[in-house]
Protein backbone atom coordinates (compact mmCIF):
# COMPACT_ATOMS: atom_id res chain seq x y z
CA UNK A 1 0.00 0.00 0.00
CA UNK A 2 2.80 2.41 0.91
CA UNK A 3 4.51 1.83 -2.46
CA UNK A 4 1.35 2.74 -4.37
CA UNK A 5 0.81 5.87 -2.30
CA UNK A 6 4.42 6.99 -2.83
CA UNK A 7 4.07 6.25 -6.54
CA UNK A 8 1.11 8.58 -6.85
CA UNK A 9 2.81 11.31 -4.88
CA UNK A 10 5.92 11.06 -6.98
CA UNK A 11 4.27 11.03 -10.38
CA UNK A 12 2.86 14.55 -10.52
CA UNK A 13 2.83 15.89 -14.05
CA UNK A 14 5.62 13.64 -15.36
CA UNK A 15 6.20 9.94 -14.59
CA UNK A 16 8.82 9.19 -11.94
CA UNK A 17 12.15 8.15 -13.43
CA UNK A 18 15.77 7.96 -12.45
CA UNK A 19 19.06 6.22 -13.21
CA UNK A 20 21.76 4.39 -11.29
CA UNK A 21 24.97 2.69 -12.34
CA UNK A 22 25.90 -0.52 -10.52
CA UNK A 23 29.65 -1.20 -10.64
CA UNK A 24 30.70 -4.83 -10.25
CA UNK A 25 34.19 -6.19 -9.73
CA UNK A 26 35.19 -9.73 -8.79
CA UNK A 27 38.11 -10.14 -6.43
CA UNK A 28 38.24 -13.89 -7.14
CA UNK A 29 41.50 -14.54 -9.04
CA UNK A 30 39.89 -16.82 -11.65
CA UNK A 31 36.83 -14.68 -12.39
CA UNK A 32 37.30 -11.50 -14.42
CA UNK A 33 33.90 -10.00 -15.18
CA UNK A 34 35.30 -7.68 -17.85
CA UNK A 35 36.93 -10.58 -19.70
CA UNK A 36 33.63 -12.48 -19.60
CA UNK A 37 31.79 -9.40 -20.86
CA UNK A 38 34.19 -9.04 -23.80
CA UNK A 39 33.64 -12.68 -24.84
CA UNK A 40 30.54 -13.27 -27.01
CA UNK A 41 29.35 -16.40 -25.23
CA UNK A 42 30.41 -15.11 -21.85
CA UNK A 43 28.51 -11.86 -22.41
CA UNK A 44 25.24 -13.76 -22.87
CA UNK A 45 25.80 -15.78 -19.67
CA UNK A 46 26.71 -12.63 -17.75
CA UNK A 47 23.61 -10.86 -19.05
CA UNK A 48 21.48 -13.82 -17.94
CA UNK A 49 23.05 -13.64 -14.48
CA UNK A 50 22.15 -9.95 -14.23
CA UNK A 51 18.58 -10.52 -15.48
CA UNK A 52 17.97 -13.34 -13.00
CA UNK A 53 19.47 -11.33 -10.16
CA UNK A 54 17.31 -8.27 -10.85
CA UNK A 55 14.15 -10.34 -11.26
CA UNK A 56 14.86 -12.04 -7.92
CA UNK A 57 15.13 -8.80 -5.97
CA UNK A 58 12.83 -6.44 -7.91
CA UNK A 59 10.49 -8.44 -10.11
CA UNK A 60 9.94 -7.65 -13.77
CA UNK A 61 8.35 -4.21 -13.88
CA UNK A 62 9.36 -0.61 -13.27
CA UNK A 63 12.94 -0.76 -14.55
CA UNK A 64 15.11 -1.67 -17.52
CA UNK A 65 18.77 -2.26 -18.21
CA UNK A 66 20.11 0.46 -20.52
CA UNK A 67 23.75 -0.47 -21.03
CA UNK A 68 26.68 -2.61 -19.97
CA UNK A 69 30.04 -0.89 -20.23
CA UNK A 70 33.72 -1.26 -19.49
CA UNK A 71 34.54 0.77 -16.37
CA UNK A 72 37.95 -0.85 -15.88
CA UNK A 73 38.56 -2.54 -13.50
CA UNK A 74 34.79 -2.83 -12.92
CA UNK A 75 31.82 -3.67 -15.12
CA UNK A 76 29.19 -0.91 -15.22
CA UNK A 77 25.49 -1.80 -15.35
CA UNK A 78 23.29 1.21 -16.12
CA UNK A 79 19.71 0.88 -14.90
CA UNK A 80 16.71 3.10 -15.52
CA UNK A 81 13.81 3.05 -13.05
CA UNK A 82 10.31 4.14 -14.04
CA UNK A 83 8.56 3.21 -10.78
CA UNK A 84 9.61 4.39 -7.35
CA UNK A 85 8.39 1.14 -5.77
CA UNK A 86 10.76 -0.89 -7.96
CA UNK A 87 13.62 1.48 -7.21
CA UNK A 88 12.94 1.21 -3.48
CA UNK A 89 13.00 -2.61 -3.62
CA UNK A 90 16.31 -2.44 -5.49
CA UNK A 91 17.86 -0.11 -2.91
CA UNK A 92 16.60 -2.19 0.02
CA UNK A 93 17.98 -5.41 -1.47
CA UNK A 94 21.30 -3.69 -2.21
CA UNK A 95 21.57 -2.27 1.30
CA UNK A 96 20.77 -5.53 3.12
CA UNK A 97 22.95 -7.73 0.91
CA UNK A 98 20.20 -9.67 -0.88
CA UNK A 99 21.27 -8.35 -4.28
CA UNK A 100 24.88 -9.42 -3.66
CA UNK A 101 23.71 -12.85 -2.50
CA UNK A 102 21.53 -13.37 -5.59
CA UNK A 103 24.30 -12.14 -7.90
CA UNK A 104 26.89 -14.49 -6.44
CA UNK A 105 24.45 -17.42 -6.49
CA UNK A 106 23.63 -16.98 -10.17
CA UNK A 107 27.27 -16.26 -11.05
CA UNK A 108 28.43 -19.51 -9.47
CA UNK A 109 25.65 -21.36 -11.31
CA UNK A 110 26.04 -19.87 -14.80
CA UNK A 111 29.60 -18.59 -15.07
CA UNK A 112 31.01 -22.03 -14.25
CA UNK A 113 33.25 -21.10 -11.36
CA UNK A 114 33.25 -23.71 -8.58
CA UNK A 115 35.09 -21.68 -5.95
CA UNK A 116 33.49 -19.19 -3.57
CA UNK A 117 32.84 -15.88 -5.30
CA UNK A 118 33.51 -12.45 -3.89
CA UNK A 119 32.07 -9.60 -5.94
CA UNK A 120 32.63 -6.01 -4.86
CA UNK A 121 29.81 -3.58 -5.62
CA UNK A 122 29.38 0.18 -5.79
CA UNK A 123 26.25 2.16 -6.63
CA UNK A 124 26.21 5.66 -8.11
CA UNK A 125 23.57 8.14 -9.25
CA UNK A 126 25.42 10.63 -11.46
CA UNK A 127 28.41 11.65 -9.30
CA UNK A 128 26.79 10.71 -5.98
CA UNK A 129 28.06 7.47 -4.40
CA UNK A 130 24.93 5.99 -2.83
CA UNK A 131 26.90 3.51 -0.69
CA UNK A 132 27.71 6.48 1.58
CA UNK A 133 24.06 7.26 2.34
CA UNK A 134 22.20 3.93 2.20
CA UNK A 135 20.82 4.57 5.70
CA UNK A 136 18.82 7.43 4.16
CA UNK A 137 16.60 5.61 1.67
CA UNK A 138 14.51 8.65 0.76
CA UNK A 139 17.66 10.67 0.14
CA UNK A 140 18.94 7.96 -2.21
CA UNK A 141 15.66 8.00 -4.09
CA UNK A 142 15.99 11.75 -4.49
CA UNK A 143 19.53 11.44 -5.89
CA UNK A 144 18.32 8.77 -8.32
CA UNK A 145 15.36 10.86 -9.50
CA UNK A 146 17.72 13.80 -10.14
CA UNK A 147 19.91 11.50 -12.26
CA UNK A 148 17.72 11.35 -15.34
CA UNK A 149 18.40 8.89 -18.20
CA UNK A 150 20.43 10.46 -20.99
CA UNK A 151 20.32 7.54 -23.43
CA UNK A 152 17.97 5.00 -24.92
CA UNK A 153 18.56 1.32 -24.33
CA UNK A 154 21.75 0.18 -26.07
CA UNK A 155 21.32 -2.02 -29.16
CA UNK A 156 23.53 -4.63 -27.53
CA UNK A 157 21.05 -5.00 -24.65
CA UNK A 158 18.19 -5.41 -27.12
CA UNK A 159 20.10 -8.18 -28.91
CA UNK A 160 20.88 -9.93 -25.62
CA UNK A 161 17.21 -9.71 -24.58
CA UNK A 162 16.17 -11.31 -27.87
CA UNK A 163 18.76 -14.08 -27.51
CA UNK A 164 17.50 -14.82 -23.99
CA UNK A 165 13.89 -15.01 -25.19
CA UNK A 166 14.94 -17.36 -27.99
CA UNK A 167 16.73 -19.63 -25.52
CA UNK A 168 13.52 -19.94 -23.48
CA UNK A 169 11.50 -20.57 -26.67
CA UNK A 170 13.84 -23.36 -27.83
CA UNK A 171 13.26 -25.19 -24.57
CA UNK A 172 9.50 -25.04 -25.19
CA UNK A 173 9.86 -26.45 -28.72
CA UNK A 174 11.70 -29.51 -27.43
CA UNK A 175 8.96 -30.37 -24.91
CA UNK A 176 7.22 -32.63 -27.47
CA UNK A 177 10.19 -35.02 -27.35
CA UNK A 178 9.83 -35.69 -23.60
CA UNK A 179 8.22 -38.96 -22.35
CA UNK A 180 4.82 -38.69 -20.66
CA UNK A 181 6.24 -39.39 -17.20
CA UNK A 182 8.87 -36.63 -17.53
CA UNK A 183 9.06 -32.89 -18.12
CA UNK A 184 11.65 -30.66 -19.77
CA UNK A 185 13.63 -27.95 -18.04
CA UNK A 186 16.72 -26.24 -19.46
CA UNK A 187 16.96 -28.86 -22.22
CA UNK A 188 17.02 -31.69 -19.65
CA UNK A 189 14.32 -34.25 -18.91
CA UNK A 190 13.29 -34.72 -15.28
CA UNK A 191 11.07 -37.47 -13.90
CA UNK A 192 7.69 -36.10 -12.89
CA UNK A 193 6.20 -36.87 -9.46
CA UNK A 194 3.66 -35.62 -6.97
CA UNK A 195 4.58 -32.57 -4.92
CA UNK A 196 5.61 -33.27 -1.33
CA UNK A 197 5.53 -31.27 1.93
CA UNK A 198 9.28 -30.71 1.43
CA UNK A 199 8.56 -29.13 -1.97
CA UNK A 200 5.94 -26.95 -0.32
CA UNK A 201 8.43 -25.71 2.29
CA UNK A 202 11.19 -25.11 -0.27
CA UNK A 203 8.86 -23.19 -2.56
CA UNK A 204 7.65 -20.99 0.30
CA UNK A 205 11.21 -20.34 1.50
CA UNK A 206 12.44 -18.99 -1.85
CA UNK A 207 9.55 -17.57 -3.90
CA UNK A 208 9.09 -14.30 -1.96
CA UNK A 209 6.72 -11.71 -3.37
CA UNK A 210 6.33 -13.61 -6.66
CA UNK A 211 4.07 -16.29 -5.13
CA UNK A 212 0.98 -14.56 -6.54
CA UNK A 213 2.32 -14.69 -10.10
CA UNK A 214 2.91 -18.42 -9.80
CA UNK A 215 -0.51 -18.85 -8.23
CA UNK A 216 -2.23 -17.11 -11.14
CA UNK A 217 -0.44 -19.43 -13.56
CA UNK A 218 -1.44 -22.51 -11.55
CA UNK A 219 -5.05 -21.33 -11.29
CA UNK A 220 -5.52 -21.85 -15.04
CA UNK A 221 -5.88 -25.56 -14.36
CA UNK A 222 -6.93 -25.57 -10.70
CA UNK A 223 -10.47 -24.75 -9.60
CA UNK A 224 -9.43 -24.18 -5.98
CA UNK A 225 -7.34 -21.19 -7.07
CA UNK A 226 -9.97 -19.63 -9.34
CA UNK A 227 -11.71 -16.30 -8.75
CA UNK A 228 -10.68 -14.39 -5.63
CA UNK A 229 -8.94 -17.38 -3.98
CA UNK A 230 -5.41 -15.99 -4.35
CA UNK A 231 -6.32 -12.52 -3.10
CA UNK A 232 -8.18 -14.14 -0.21
CA UNK A 233 -5.05 -16.10 0.74
CA UNK A 234 -3.00 -12.90 0.64
CA UNK A 235 -5.48 -11.17 2.95
CA UNK A 236 -5.97 -14.11 5.33
CA UNK A 237 -2.24 -14.70 5.88
CA UNK A 238 -0.98 -11.14 5.49
CA UNK A 239 0.22 -10.93 9.10
CA UNK A 240 2.12 -14.22 8.82
CA UNK A 241 4.13 -12.91 5.86
CA UNK A 242 5.22 -14.07 2.42
CA UNK A 243 6.42 -17.51 3.51
CA UNK A 244 3.06 -18.51 4.93
CA UNK A 245 1.14 -17.03 1.99
CA UNK A 246 3.23 -19.05 -0.47
CA UNK A 247 3.04 -22.16 1.71
CA UNK A 248 -0.75 -21.99 1.87
CA UNK A 249 -1.00 -21.37 -1.88
CA UNK A 250 0.88 -24.54 -2.79
CA UNK A 251 -0.92 -26.42 -0.04
CA UNK A 252 -4.26 -25.44 -1.54
CA UNK A 253 -3.02 -26.58 -4.97
CA UNK A 254 -1.80 -29.95 -3.62
CA UNK A 255 -4.98 -30.60 -1.65
CA UNK A 256 -7.23 -29.73 -4.57
CA UNK A 257 -5.35 -31.48 -7.36
CA UNK A 258 -4.39 -34.66 -5.51
CA UNK A 259 -2.40 -36.95 -7.81
CA UNK A 260 -2.46 -34.20 -10.43
CA UNK A 261 -0.38 -31.87 -8.24
CA UNK A 262 2.85 -32.67 -10.06
CA UNK A 263 6.29 -31.14 -9.81
CA UNK A 264 6.27 -30.53 -13.57
CA UNK A 265 3.25 -28.24 -13.27
CA UNK A 266 4.98 -26.15 -10.62
CA UNK A 267 8.23 -25.96 -12.60
CA UNK A 268 6.22 -24.97 -15.68
CA UNK A 269 4.54 -22.16 -13.74
CA UNK A 270 7.91 -20.92 -12.50
CA UNK A 271 9.32 -21.00 -16.05
CA UNK A 272 6.31 -19.15 -17.45
CA UNK A 273 7.02 -16.35 -14.99
CA UNK A 274 10.78 -16.50 -15.75
CA UNK A 275 11.58 -17.59 -12.20
CA UNK A 276 14.21 -20.02 -13.42
CA UNK A 277 16.45 -19.63 -10.38
CA UNK A 278 13.64 -20.88 -8.12
CA UNK A 279 13.00 -23.79 -10.49
CA UNK A 280 16.68 -24.72 -10.31
CA UNK A 281 16.49 -24.72 -6.52
CA UNK A 282 13.35 -26.90 -6.57
CA UNK A 283 15.12 -29.38 -8.86
CA UNK A 284 18.37 -29.25 -6.83
CA UNK A 285 20.39 -28.32 -9.92
CA UNK A 286 23.96 -27.74 -8.78
CA UNK A 287 26.51 -25.38 -10.34
CA UNK A 288 28.63 -27.16 -12.92
CA UNK A 289 32.24 -27.90 -11.97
Amino acid sequence: MMDSIDEKKSVGVSPWAGCVVLFLQSVSPSLDLLSIYKDTNGKFSLFKVLKLTLSDVIGYEGYEMLKLHDADPALGVELKFTAISSCRRFLESYACGLLRQALQQHSSRLLVRPEELNIQMQLKAATQTLDLCLNDLEGCLTYISISQPVRLRDDEITQLEQALEQSYASQTLRAAEVPDNCFLFQERAFGDRQLTPADQQQFAAHIGRDWKKVGRTLQKGCRALKGPAIDNLAYEYEREGLYEQAYQLLGRFIQSEGKGAKLGRLIGALEENKLTSIAEIMLDIKPRD
